[in-house]
This record gives structure tokens, sequence and C-alpha cells, in this order.
């Protein structure tokens, strides 16, 4: 017997069904051990030792193995064939090394496919856990261990409101930052093109371009403005047009490479949207299922027994015509592939995605993987391009006109790739008609078109990893958790598929770039990369690749000691200061406040974390606005007054958590006027004074409660509208409800939350009257028995007094009492005036001491 281990328990049922009742397969659940995230788990003053703990939910898969070891003597490490699993293999051997006895064997096995056939193979083949392979995941380990638990810190302590930085994961979020500057920094250029639709003497249309004129080529902005453009068109319109050459060219165009790691995602993204978190969780679900070869790969070649049988169902579904002469070869382009993986693909060709009972996205990943395998073994698209050029006897105008004809399908029967947005489709798809030299072209339409130049796209998660890959940052097993850690840090967000950077993002990237910017280089990531690809391989030694990134590290930080939080803001304020304080339009400096027009505007950090925009004339100008206006530009310009009301201007301003209205200037006297915080889906632009009123105006007094007369109250509050009726409060679905609704409503809403919580409103049993201060006192009927209550004091009664028997005297007492308890404020003024009997009596019992002692 043999007890073989497996990183999750759908991979050990899956491989159990193969192996049979001689073998004990269990999972360990990914990672059994890792380092404390505590400072001193990697220590590099004793050559880098590194304290690793059993997590506690991995206890108990220990515990499990080391039963099953008891009665077995073979333990058998059949983790993931990459250094992920080269390391969990390492970690189980380490964490079960007081169960390794002696007479008990260990051996590590590998195999790509979760088949029959290609776990039989691995279990004839075993080897020992791969020395190199680990020693390149501790020096990855170490790595982002010492850089997250070094540079971190200094970002708390330097940029309040950061969460962390990460070696890979800082360089990813200078990708997306430099690409959104790239963007605002962007200004649209104009020009023109002249598009004739002409027409053959037998009448048939077809489109030409112009692209020559004056008989020079055109470039891109030559036509520069609408005269140009017009002009242009004149001279088209005055000239007959023939056609003086017609060139057809065949083309091929060969398949795509299987899919590895960082395609798939690219293309899964493309396609549905997929984000890399959820396209390697749905490849994960299909490989343990055996259904996919191994999904972390950058390998793009394919078994020759994969290869044989994907011809035979290309053959068997398409025909012979679709199978090229001679297998298609792959080789790797990456600067660095891994592993020796194969790429992904299916394990078994003739199963079709429409066979798999499988849940719908791993049927539409499936279904993916299957086509490009296939396309890629298929004979190449046969193309035949035409060009056709209409010009002038003079030759000052020649119009070109393109089309291409499918003339083999090929492997665009089974696949063709999505693209990205800066990707230009080049080939003109549409046919042209019959067209011969020399006939004349009839005008029938010219048409002048205004473009603008666009700004380079921000990145989806597919480019992103694309450009990654590019770069050589980061490697398939780290894309998607790269990716999906900058979002949860709130340092990007992710809008129609789009990555954005916000604020938060700016500032750390900023602070990275003025003071690290050597580790967030993308050479020097990609360098660094290389280096563990070598240590992988045995080339190199993992201490001392740890021992100079150490060294020029522990320096770097060494010199943010001393620097001081003022001189940290002012350098990332002039590094921002092109997003920050975008151009106005009467020219006049954007620094200046638009407040009090003296102050200059500048970055400044909250109390609460973060940063906003303030002025340096601070108190006497209170003038803020959060790092990002609407749309990206200068929110000042939206400041503005709405109206006048009561003699007080109406502001809409924008402070450092948004837009808000506001009730007149602070001043002296008034240092925080009334303001009111816009709802979320109202627009700065939608704002008038009337609006603006009504939300200065709440909360809203709907009526008094029907059973107890209490107000009714609706509102909006941190967690959105809301109505309030003493102690419960229930959400409002629209914020427009908040002033319309009315008594009957809001009972009901209030109601069902009370049903829902399980809580009733207390019920008044009697009155006693009203209190000195103002203010009935009732006795209520409570969870916990009777009580008297006044404004928000509950006393309760004592158990010799019943509901029915307490007197006004009794309840200003207890009232008393319970006010005194609780202390502060009004309640303790008023529970001293409340209770002179007591005092008295108090007095008198201290006059009696007082004799007796005499």
């Amino acid at each position: 017997m043999a007890v073989v281990v497996v990183e999750s328990p759908a991979k050990a049922k899956t491989i159990n069904k193969y192996l049979g009742p001689d073998y004990t397969v269990l999972a360990s659940y990914g990672h059994v051990r890792d380092l404390p995230p505590k400072d001193g788990s990697v220590d590099p003053d004793q050559g880098f030792d590194m304290k690793w703990e059993v997590a506690s939910d991995s206890k108990k898969h220990i515990r499990a193995i080391t039963e099953a070891l008891k009665t077995d003597d073979t333990l058998i490490l059949a983790t993931d064939p990459d250094r992920e699993g080269e390391a969990i293999s390492w970690h189980l051997k380490e964490a079960l090394a007081s169960s390794i006895k002696k007479g008990k064997t260990v051996r590590r096995v590998t195999f790509n496919a979760i088949t029959k056939a290609a776990v039989s193979e691995a279990m004839a083949n075993p080897r020992d856990v791969d020395g190199p392979l680990v020693e390149a995941y501790l020096a990855r380990r170490a790595l982002d261990y010492l850089v997250g638990f070094n540079l971190s810190p200094v970002l708390w302590r330097k940029l309040p409101g950061a969460k962390s930085a990460g070696r890979v994961q800082s360089v990813c979020l200078r990708l997306i930052v430099e690409r959104e500057m790239e963007i605002e920094a962007f200004r649209a250029r104009e020009y023109w093109s002249v598009t004739a639709t002409l027409a053959t003497p037998r009448g048939q249309e077809f489109q030409a371009r112009l692209t020559v004129l004056g008989g020079k080529k055109l470039d891109k902005y030559d036509l520069a403005n609408e005269t140009a453009a017009e002009m242009a068109v004149q001279a088209i319109t005055s000239r007959d047009l023939s056609v003086k050459s017609i060139e057809a060219k065949p083309a091929n165009r060969n398949p795509y490479a299987p899919f590895m790691t960082s395609t798939l995602q690219q293309e899964a993204s493309r396609k549905f949207g997929m984000g890399a978190k959820a396209c390697m969780s749905t490849a994960q679900r299909l490989y343990e299922a055996g259904y996919i070869t191994y999904m972390r790969t950058d390998g793009i070649d394919m078994a020759p027994e994969a290869v044989t049988e994907a011809r035979a169902e290309i053959q068997r579904r398409f025909g012979a015509d679709y199978v090229p002469g001679s297998p298609r070869i792959y080789k790797n382009k990456a600067k660095n592939a891994q592993e020796a993986h194969e790429c992904i693909r299916p394990t078994d060709m003739s199963l079709s995605p429409d066979k798999l009972k499988v849940a719908d996205d791993q049927r539409k990943l499936y279904d993916l993987i299957w086509k490009r395998t296939l396309a890629s073994q298929m004979e190449a698209a046969r193309l035949e391009r035409t060009t056709v050029d209409v010009g002038s006897a003079d030759g000052e105008v020649v119009l070109r006109a393109t089309g291409q004809v499918v003339m083999f399908d090929g492997f665009l029967k089974v696949y063709d790739e999505g693209r990205d947005d800066a990707v230009i489709e080049e080939d003109d798809d549409k046919r042209l008609p019959q067209i011969m030299e020399g006939e004349t072209a009839d005008k029938r339409k010219i048409a002048p078109e205004q473009h603008f130049t666009q700004p380079p796209p921000r990145y989806t998660e597919a480019t992103l990893v694309k450009r990654m890959e590019e770069l050589g940052i980061g490697r398939p097993s780290t894309y998607a958790s790269i990716v999906t850690t900058i979002q949860d840090r709130d340092y990007v967000r992710k809008d129609k598929n789009r990555l954005i950077p916000e604020d938060k993002g700016r500032l750390v990237t900023a602070f990275l770039t003025n003071f690290f910017r050597r580790y967030v280089e993308y050479d020097f990531t990609a360098d660094l990369e290389n280096e563990l690809d070598e240590i992988s391989a045995g080339d190199r030694d993992y201490k001392e690749v740890l021992a100079r990134f150490w060294r020029d590290f522990t320096a770097a930080i060494a010199e943010t000691a001393d620097l001081r939080i003022g001189e940290v803001l002012t350098k990332i304020d002039d590094f921002l200061a092109p997003h920050l304080y975008t151009p106005r339009e009467d020219g006049s400096d954007p620094r200046i406040c638009p407040t009090c027009g003296e102050g200059r505007l500048n970055l400044k950090t909250a109390r609460s974390g973060g940063a906003f925009i303030g002025c340096t004339n601070y108190p006497n100008c209170r003038y803020t606005r959060a790092l990002s206006g609407a749309n990206g530009e200068d929110s000042a310009a939206a400041e503005r007054v709405l109206g006048e009301d009561g003699g007080a201007e109406i502001w809409l301003k924008s402070g450092r958590f948004g837009p808000y209205v506001q009730r007149g200037e602070a001043t002296e006297e008034t240092p925080k006027p009334p303001r009111a915080s816009l709802p979320k889906g109202w627009s700065p632009e939608s704002i008038d004074l009337e609006k603006a009123l009504t939300l200065l105006s709440l909360p809203r007094e709907v009526g008094p409660h029907p059973e107890d007369g209490e107000m009714i109250e609706a509102s909006i509050g941190r967690y959105g509208p809301y109505v309030k009726h003493g102690r419960i409060y229930a959400n409002l679905p629209d914020v427009d409800e908040v002033f319309t609704i009315g008594m009957n409503r809001a009972v009901e809403v209030l109601a069902e939350k009370a049903t829902r919580t399980g809580r009733t409103a207390p019920t008044a049993l009697r009155e006693l009257g009203a209190h000195p201060d103002g203010g009935p006192i009732q006795v209520m009927s409570g969870r916990y028995g009777p009580y008297v209550k006044w404004e928000k004091i509950n006393a309760t009664l004592p158990k010799e007094i019943t509901p029915e028997a307490v007197t006004v005297e009794q309840a200003l007492e207890l009232i008393a009492e319970k006010a005194a308890k609780k202390g502060g404020g009004r309640k303790k003024a008023t529970a001293k005036k409340a209770a002179p009997k007591k005092k008295a009596a108090a007095k008198k019992a201290t006059g009696k001491k007082t004799a007796a002692k005499s």
C-alpha cells in the first residue's frame, strides 16, 4: 500500500479511480506551511533562514496523512508539475519528517494530465523532489516577503492610507497608472479622409479611399481640416477617373499556437469578459476532472501522441483537405519558458464540448481550448487580396480600393482569435465587383470624413497580462493573483472590463517611482525573474541572489528613514501635477484656489488616511476637493453658487469625500455651515437650487406614528436612504422616496423591518404625566419587563413596584438614578434637578450620623 498526496479533493477523487484499492489518495488542500505574517520570518543575518509554520486549517490534513503512513510504507507526492507544486511536495516532506521513519520511502511523481495513461506512466517513473525548483520557490517567497514586510511599513509611515507594496504587484500597478497618465496627457489631433463611391460601366458599386493628391502620396495628417478635405473633394469631382491598375496577390494565414496560461487568460477575457482569476479557477476544475492538461504553463509544444490524435480528429470531422502534409511544430517565444510543460489542450481530442456534463462556464472555456487546439494543427487559410488603383489622367488624383476573398477557409472553419482594442485590422474583407483595367469609374458619391486621433486604450485584464508577458514580469502562476490583489487593495477598479487606477494607486506609484524607482523598473523586475529561472535550472545559488538584492534594498530603505511626510507629499504633488491640476479654459494658474483667489492648491493628507487637495490659506480658506474630479478633470470648475435662500448663498462644492451642497460660507461664528453630500446616482451637473434645498432640509418629518405618536423621519445616511421611528431604521430602495414617502408607506416599511429583525416597537402601558424638564413620562412593556421611559432614558421597574401602581415621584427617582449612572450632559444635570426628595433624605440621614457622633 502507498499513500498518494495531491492538492485538492477533486484531483484526489479523479486519481483514485485510476489507481484502485492498492493506494490511499489524500488531499493536502494546497500549501500546508507558510511564513508567519510577522517580522523575522525570514532572517537575512542567518543565511536567510526561513521560519515556517503549519497553518491551523492544514493540521487536520497532516494528521490524516500521518495516520495513513502508520500502516503504509510509501509516500508518493503527486502535486502539480511546476514550482508551486514542487514547493508543496517539499513542505509536505518537511512537515511529515517525524512520521517518515526508517524503512519508509518518499517519491515524487508528476503528470501533465489527469488521465489513466498519464497517471500510470508517472507512477512507473518516480523521482526525488527537485532541489533547484524548490530553491527557486524559496528565493521567490523570500523576495516577496522581504519586500512586503520592509517596504509596506515605509508606505504606512510616509504615505498615510497606503496599504501595501509588492515586488511584482507594484510594477503591475505602475503599468496601469502610467497608461492612465498617457490618456490624460493625450491631446486629440484632427485629420480628414475622403472616400468615394465609384461604379463600373456595368453599374456595380465599390468604395475607394483617396491616397494621392496633387501627385503626392497622402500621409495621415495631410488633410488637416475641413477646408483641405473640401479642396480634395473638388480635385476628385473635377476629373474623370479610370482604373489604372489591378493587383491580385495570394496570401496565407497560418493558425495560432495552442494555448498557454497567458494566451488563455487573454482570449477568455476578449471573448467572454472572464477575468484572469475566474479563468484560472474554471480551468483548474477542468484539469482536476481530467478534461484538459495542466493549465499553468508557458509552453506551447504538444505531445506527439496528442498531435497525431488531433490530426485524426480533424480528418474525421472536416476531411483530408484540412490536414496539413506534416504536423505543425510551435516554438516558445517567451523570454523564459518555465518548466518543460505542454500547452493547454484537451486530454481527449474526440471529446467535443457538447458531450461534457459540466457547468456552463467550464463548457465555454473547454470549447475555446478544444477549438484552438484543433485549429493549431489545421491547414492554413488561403486568401486572395486585391488592390485596385483608380486615378485621373494627369496623375494628380489616385483612389485605392481593397478587397479580400477567402479561397479556402482552413483553420478559420473552426477558430479565429479575438482582437484587442489596440489591434487594427488591416485587411479589408469586402468583396470587390468585377473590375477591368482601363475602364472608366463613374463617381456616384464623394464624402469627406472627419477623424480625431484616439488615446491609448485602458488596459483590460487580457491586455495587461499580455504586456506583463512581453516585459517578462511575473509568471503564469502569478498573473491572476497579481491582477486580483491590486483590485482587492483598492488601488485599481474594474469598470466595463477596463482597469482604472484609483487615487490611492496613483499615490503609491508616485511614492515608489520617486523613492524606490529601481524596484518598480520593468527591466529590473524582468532580470530578477531571469535569475529565478536560472536558480530553477540549477545554474545559480539562490542565497547569493537574495544576498545581493537585500544589500541594495536595505540601503534604499535606509535612505527614506529621515523623510518627512511634507517632503514626500511635495514630491508626489509635483509628480502628479498634470493629473491634479489640469489647465483651465481661461488660461489662469490651475493651482490658484478658486475660493479665496490667493492661496495655492496642494496635496494634503486626511486624518482618516488617503489624501485630498486643499488650499494653503487654511484655516482662513477651507476649500478642499478630492484628487479626482468628474471625468478625471479638475473639479474646482464644478464649484458654483446655485442661488440664495433666506439671504444665504447655496453652494455646490467638492470635498475630499465627493460633491456636496452647503448653506453659506464658513465664518468664525459658523465654522461648520450646514451641508449635505450628494446621494449616490445624483451627478453634480443635475443639482439645482431646489434639489440643494431639499437635501439641506433633511431629515424630513413624515408625521407622528399612529401607534405612539413618535415622529417618523426620512433621511439619507451612511448606508443610503431610510425611514426612522424611535430606534428602528428601515432602508428605502430609492433616494427619491425620501422626499415623497407618505405615512402609510412609512409604517408599512417600518413594520416589515421589525418583523424581519424579530423586533416589535415597545408599547406604552400608562402615561404618568410630564417631566419637570418637558416631555412625557411613560410606563412601557419591554422584552425584559416593564420600565419607565423619558426621552432616551429607560429605567427598569423594581420587582416590588407594578406598572399599575408606579407613581410620578417614583418614576422621577428611577429616571434620575439611571441618568446619574449614564452620566454626562443634559441627562446628568436633569437627574440632579429631578430628585429633590432623595437629596433631602440624604441630607437628613447625614445630619443624624453627625449628631450620633457628637
